[in-house]
């Protein structure tokens, strides 16, 4: 199993965090359990290279299979992924704003859900997951889907408005407050809420919301010893009780109820976790 995350080029990191090399092998397994993905403050492109993939979300009866790549707006709710035996992925992490940038989708309408990307990027998806199968080794395939991204950015004006900026400050910022990032837009709060939720698809008390349970999340299972009201105090939370609610809101489960579920993700049989 091999998880990574790698830097991407100098010339690309004003559009992207992030990619990630997710490549499992389940063999011997008779069943890959499915897992569940947590809200994260993050809008993803993700190409898979082998494996099948599919997508439910709790309440819904129908399962969405995700082809050869999907694009994934940012999520408030948790969604439920089942992969096969073999699975190869990588994964494009966007900045804030990034994907409304460049396809121009409104991001709202990419909110807790997950299209097929040739759907909004064309058949050239089709062309790099054929490239990315015919790849060598993980270094080979970011070498691809860099070049594809270098190519489509080039269209994109440089110019990166202010709200894009301050919302990616947040991702290393999240113990300031909001006042504080609405002073750096330069903006009033009423258009400082308009922008973000346009660039973003959530307003920024929600985002902040979801960096903040996404660190708690990740910090509980880098620390399983840590008791949870430590947890919550490291977090910026005021107490058990607060990081409960967000847990309720964010899972629909308790901390210790979901950690539990979280134990029997498939990760969690080769060793690893979300950290």
């Amino acid at each position: 199993m091999f998880i990574q995350d790698h830097i991407p080029s100098p010339e690309l990191r004003h559009l992207v965090r992030q990619h990630k090399i997710i490549d499992f092998n389940f063999a011997g397994l008779p069943d890959v359990p499915v897992k569940a993905y947590t809200p994260r403050p993050e809008q993803c492109l993700q190409f898979f290279i082998a494996g099948d993939n599919t997508i439910s979300y709790q309440g819904a009866s129908n399962q969405q299979a995700t082809g050869t790549a999907m694009l994934a707006g940012q999520h408030t709710v948790v969604h439920h992924r089942k992969v096969s035996n073999r699975f190869l992925s990588l994964q494009v992490i966007f900045q804030p704003g990034a994907i409304q940038r460049w396809l121009g989708i409104p991001a709202v309408e990419l909110t807790n859900s997950i299209i097929d990307a040739s759907s909004a990027i064309g058949s050239s998806i089709r062309t790099v997951n054929e490239q990315l199968q015919a790849a060598q080794n993980h270094a080979q395939m970011i070498g691809i889907v860099e070049s594809f991204l270098k190519e489509a950015f080039n269209r994109i004006r440089r110019y990166d408005h202010r709200i894009n900026q301050v919302a990616g400050s947040m991702l290393s910022a999240e113990d300031k407050p909001l006042d504080w990032f609405v002073r750096e837009a330069c903006l009033s709060h009423r258009q400082f809420d308009r922008r973000f939720y346009e660039s973003t698809g959530v307003s920024p008390k929600e985002f902040q919301q979801i960096i903040r349970f996404d660190r708690a999340f990740r910090m509980k299972n880098r620390f399983p010893e840590k008791d949870w009201l430590s947890i919550a105090v490291h977090c910026g939370y005021h107490d058990y009780n607060h990081l409960s609610k967000a847990y309720k809101q964010f899972t629909g489960y308790t901390p210790p109820a979901f950690f539990a579920i979280d134990n029997q993700s498939p990760e969690r049989l080769l060793g690893e976790a979300e950290i």
